[in-house]
Parts: structure tokens; C-alpha cells; sequence
């Protein structure tokens, strides 16, 4: 029996090894051949070169830089290796001595580990003059490696520095939610760069290569090629947004160039800033010195700046009036003042305007008319108009980040700091002050609405790749609204074009054009002022903010100029000879027909 039992044990054991002999030899073969190809058949990702922005000329205003990145082989700090790491450091700067040693060490460490077998990243980019002369050079260097790396460029600089954008290095989170990022190292972090990031980055190619044990490449045994989107062309024209940067040396704003179906030709913030400054990284004081200008340049105006709108609303105000509560021949004795609610609300005027409709409180800018006729429509409506009009929402431009604005009213109000409405605030919004805020491209498009009765979608994009950009137009007035438009219509001509308009005395442009002034006020007005300071004669930083907005040909719309000058003063006087200057440009341009001219 025992001799039985051992010969069992002995019988199972030599069992078990040659099932475990045959495991390992045959069944785990396709696993461990797997793992030797793994080992031999390195897979490698080829970087797309970013998309050029053109503008609608075909004009590059972001193009590519050619250069090349150094690479260093890694694991050289390992094993004894420390030697050969200094020998290389002090062999490159010894050729290209303005490199930064420090940086070049510290690109290397930050990267370098056991499980890296990929060469290092120690030198971002040397542009072409300065390689070209030690290339052949560095190219004998086993341990170097010299690598196509293109930068990003933008030769007008600041010009539409705000519209087009800038690419910087990707942080954290964005190669998170990006995994290409890892590889291209660089995102479109502001305008056009930021909002068709995806399209101009492109998609990664790939080479399957067969390496030795050295890391040395023996055979290429696959390839496929990026995907790269070589244009992006916008409708700016590159040419009008310089002429329009000229005009606003030493001046803060923003300035708007739109066709009716919202193409937009040029858009400005001022002052910008030079794009290229963040490609490679700016110092410090450099960054600290712009985000400290109490100019704001890093703040894109047209969408991200929030202006009290002043009188430019009084043209869609005078629609909702006209629509709801008053009727056509309804006006009222300017004397210049009205007692509300314990304060006195005046007019512009110190005489006041006298007997005053609609037509002469847009042409003359009566604040008077605007005030009494909004007690009797009411906040409410005025509210709902307004947002109709396309105020209080988004444009829906092809930018990012862009603000909505506040169309106050009562429940806003409440919602915001639990208080109630005044019939002071229903006063203060129907001249465009108190809590209403827009940005200057919501005026833009309101202003094309007032021309043509039709609300665009302001567009950048004239096409991404093959792909067009399709014009979106909104049919937003009642028929009731349409039929009144007119008689607003011929107030804003009026305003441009009779000696009583606020306009008149500052427009030259050759063609006639139709517009409303503005003056938003930035510091309140004290109630025992009895004689109110002229905007020249206070501080700059107190002065109003001016606003003018056009459309032209007035008898053929084809175009809207918006510009608005921070603490400019007067809307006419600011803005009305640049708001001309960039018409008759628009006909040296040849965008506007010279059958138009007067």
C-alpha cells in the first residue's frame, strides 16, 4: 500500500511538471512572441503641422515658423553615464552658445526616467538661420537628435490680436481632455486658435519602425501620414483692420466693420498686444507689466466688454415704443428736467429740446421724450423689446467666451439683489444707463437690424477648409414692427444729415450713411450740480464712454461701423470722422460700389 502511495505522488508530480513544461512551451509561445514584437516594433506618432489662418485675401496672419528642437538620447544621467550628459551639454552650448544651460538641464531631468525610452525634449526650437550653420555638426552626434519642429508665427502682431488669438503650451487639464495635446505640446488658448483649435491642429500620423536592443532603428515597416487642414480663411480683411489700428494710437475701445449678413471684416479691442509674446513664453515683468495697464489689453472689448449703451438704444427703444403704447404723433415738452421719485432727471440739453417726437429725439437725442414715454410702455415691455432685438443674449459669434449683457427689469432685479424696481430705474434704462450693460458687437448687430430688419449672426469664419460658413439671418420683427422701422430708419439719416442732428457736424464720408450717437456716462452726476462740467473739462477717467454706430449706403445698406472710444466724451464728436474715414476706405477697398458716392 505505502509503495502504492509513493508511486502515486511520485507519478502526479512528473505530471504536473509536464503540463507546466508544456504551458510554457508551447501555449505561452503567442504570448511571449507578442511581447518580443513589442520589444522589437516600436510604433511612433507623427506630429501634424497646425493649419495656417488666412484673411479673406488669402493674406497668412498665423502661419508657421520654420524650425527644429534638439533631442538628447535619455537615461544618460543613469549608470555611470553622467560624464557623457556633460560632454554633450557643453558640446551644444560650445556650438549655439545663447542657449539657456539651466533650461536645458532641467527640460532633460523633468523627462528622463527608466520607462522612457524615447529621445528628450531639451532645446523647443531654434529657427532655421541659426541651425543651418552647426546642423551637420550636431547630425554626426550619436546621442542628438535634430527634429522638425515648426512655431507658431503672427506677422501683424498686434494687429487683431484679439480676433485671431495665440497658441501657448497645454497645461495639465487640456492634455487630459485631449491626448493629442501630449504630442503636439501646443493649444489655441484665445480667438480663432481657441475656437477651431481642433480643425487646425489636425489629427497624428504614425510609423511602425523595428528597433534593436540598442534602441537603433533597423527597418520602417509602416507609415501613414498626418491629417493636416492647411486653411483657415477668415472674412477679415488684414489691410482695413491695420487702416482702423492707426486711427485708435494712444485712444481704449473697440471698433467694428460688419456686412448686413454679419460678416465681419475687422473687429478691434484696444490697445492689443503682441501675439508672439506667449507662443515661447514671456517673462514675468514682461506679462505683469500688460495684465496691470489699466487699459485692459487682454481684454477682448467687443465681446468681453461691458459698456452701459447710452443713447445707441434709443432707435430700437423708439420701435418698441411705436409697437406698443404710443402712437407716431406722440410727444412731449422738452424743458430740459423732470422731477421722479425725488431726484430730477435731465436732458442732455440745458435749454431742452421743446415740442419733441420721435423722429427729433432720435435725430436730436432727447433724453425728455425717452423718459415720460418710458413710464407709460413700462419696464416690462421695454424689456422684452430690447431682448427681442438681440440684446441681453449672446451674438452667437464664432468666438469663445462670449458675454451676454444685462437688458435690466423687475425680476432681474429681485433675482439679482432682492430689491425692487423704481420708476427712476425704468427712466435710467430707456437712455441706456443704470444696470444696462452690452458689449459693442451686440451693437453691431442691433445696428444691422435697424438698417435691414433682418438680425445676423456675426461670423468670422469664412470657411474651414472645404467647408463654407453659412450666413444665419433671423427674421426677428412683427409685421406691425416692420412697418414702423421706416420712420426709424429716417431719424438715424437724420442724425447724420440735418444741422439739428447729433452727428451731423462730424460725418464726411462720401457715401450717405444713417447712424445714432451715444455718450455713456461712467461717473453719476450729483443731484445739486446745477451746471454740469463739459466732458473735455473732466478727468479722463470720468469722462463718458462715446458711442457711434452707422449703416451705409443709407439707401442701399451694405455695411455697419460700430466704434466705441472709453472715455471719449461725446458719441459725434469721438467717433464720427473715423466712423467716415473707414467708410471712404471701404470705397478706396472697392467693398462699397463708387455709384454710391455723393
Amino acid at each position: 500500500m505505502k509503495i502504492k502511495f509513493i508511486l502515486f505522488v511520485f507519478i502526479s508530480i512528473w505530471s504536473i511538471l509536464i503540463v507546466r513544461v508544456f504551458f510554457l512551451a508551447i501555449k505561452s509561445n503567442t504570448y511571449y512572441e507578442k511581447l518580443s514584437i513589442n520589444n522589437t516594433i516600436k510604433k511612433e506618432k507623427i506630429t501634424p503641422i497646425r493649419g495656417e489662418i488666412l484673411d479673406v485675401h488669402n493674406r497668412p496672419i498665423a502661419i508657421n515658423k520654420l524650425g527644429f528642437k534638439i533631442q538628447l538620447k535619455p537615461h544618460l544621467l543613469y549608470k555611470n553615464n553622467t560624464k557623457t550628459f556633460n560632454e554633450e551639454i557643453k558640446y551644444l552650448i560650445d556650438l549655439i552658445p545663447n542657449l539657456d544651460k539651466q533650461k536645458i538641464i532641467k527640460n532633460y531631468k523633468k523627462k528622463d526616467s527608466y520607462y522612457n525610452h524615447n529621445y528628450i525634449d531639451i532645446v523647443d526650437f531654434i529657427s532655421y538661420e541659426k541651425i543651418i550653420p552647426v546642423y551637420v555638426k550636431l547630425n554626426l552626434r550619436e546621442n542628438l537628435k535634430i527634429v522638425s519642429a515648426p512655431k507658431r508665427y503672427y506677422p501683424y502682431k498686434d494687429i487683431g490680436a484679439h480676433v485671431i488669438g495665440y497658441v501657448a503650451r497645454a497645461n495639465k487639464k487640456e492634455v487630459k481632455e485631449d491626448s493629442l495635446l501630449d504630442l503636439i505640446g501646443y493649444v489655441g488658448k484665445t480667438g480663432m486658435e481657441k475656437q477651431y483649435n481642433k480643425f487646425l491642429q489636425g489629427k497624428p500620423g504614425f510609423r511602425e519602425i523595428k528597433i534593436n536592443a540598442s534602441n537603433q532603428e533597423i527597418e520602417e515597416i509602416s507609415y501613414q501620414e498626418a491629417i493636416e487642414h492647411k486653411k483657415l480663411i477668415l472674412e477679415i480683411d488684414i489691410e482695413l483692420q491695420k487702416y482702423i489700428s492707426s486711427m485708435f494710437t494712444y485712444k481704449a475701445g473697440a471698433a467694428i466693420v460688419m456686412d448686413m449678413n454679419g460678416a465681419i471684416l475687422s473687429a478691434s479691442s484696444f490697445p492689443g498686444y503682441d501675439l508672439n509674446l506667449f507662443v515661447a513664453g514671456m517673462s514675468h515683468p514682461v506679462y505683469n507689466k500688460l495684465a496691470d495697464d489699466i487699459e485692459h489689453p487682454f481684454t477682448n472689448k467687443f465681446i468681453n466688454g461691458l459698456y452701459p449703451p447710452g443713447s445707441v438704444i434709443k432707435t430700437g427703444l423708439g420701435l418698441i415704443y411705436l409697437t406698443t403704447e404710443l402712437k407716431e404723433n406722440f410727444s412731449v415738452n422738452c424743458k430740459s428736467h423732470l422731477p421722479l421719485g425725488g431726484r430730477i432727471f435731465r436732458c442732455w440739453k440745458k435749454r431742452g429740446h421743446k415740442k419733441t417726437g420721435i423722429t427729433k429725439a432720435i435725430r436730436e437725442s432727447c433724453d425728455d421724450y425717452f423718459y415720460k414715454g418710458s413710464l407709460i410702455v413700462g419696464n416690462e415691455k421695454m424689456s422684452n423689446g430690447f431682448k427681442n432685438l438681440g440684446l441681453g443674449k449672446k451674438t452667437g459669434v464664432d468666438l469663445p467666451n462670449e458675454f451676454i449683457g444685462i437688458v435690466p427689469s423687475r425680476k432681474w432685479k429681485m433675482k439679482k439683489y432682492n430689491k425692487r424696481w423704481s420708476l427712476g430705474e425704468t427712466a435710467n434704462t430707456s437712455i441706456g444707463q443704470g444696470y444696462f450693460l452690452v458689449t459693442p458687437l451686440q451693437i453691431a448687430r442691433f445696428t444691422a437690424l435697424m438698417a435691414t430688419g433682418m438680425l445676423p449672426t456675426p461670423h468670422f469664419a469664412k470657411s474651414v477648409g472645404s467647408k463654407k460658413y453659412e450666413t444665419i439671418l433671423k427674421d426677428v420683427l412683427s409685421k406691425n414692427e416692420k412697418e414702423k422701422l421706416p420712420l426709424i430708419q429716417n431719424a438715424m439719416f437724420e442724425v447724420c444729415n440735418k444741422p439739428s442732428g447729433t452727428a451731423y457736424r462730424h460725418v464726411s464720408a462720401k457715401i450717405t450713411l444713417a447712424g445714432k450717437t451715444g455718450t455713456a456716462q461712467v461717473v453719476a452726476i450729483k443731484q445739486n450740480i446745477k451746471k454740469r462740467k463739459l466732458e473735455h473739462e473732466l478727468a479722463y477717467y470720468n469722462r463718458s464712454h462715446a458711442w457711434f454706430t452707422s449703416y451705409g449706403p443709407y439707401e442701399d445698406p451694405k455695411y455697419v461701423v460700430m466704434i466705441m472710444v472709453e472715455h471719449g466724451g461725446h458719441g459725434g464728436s469721438a467717433a464720427g470722422k473715423m466712423s467716415s474715414d473707414i467708410y471712404n476706405k471701404l470705397l478706396e477697398l472697392g467693398y462699397i460700389d463708387k455709384k454710391y458716392m455723393k
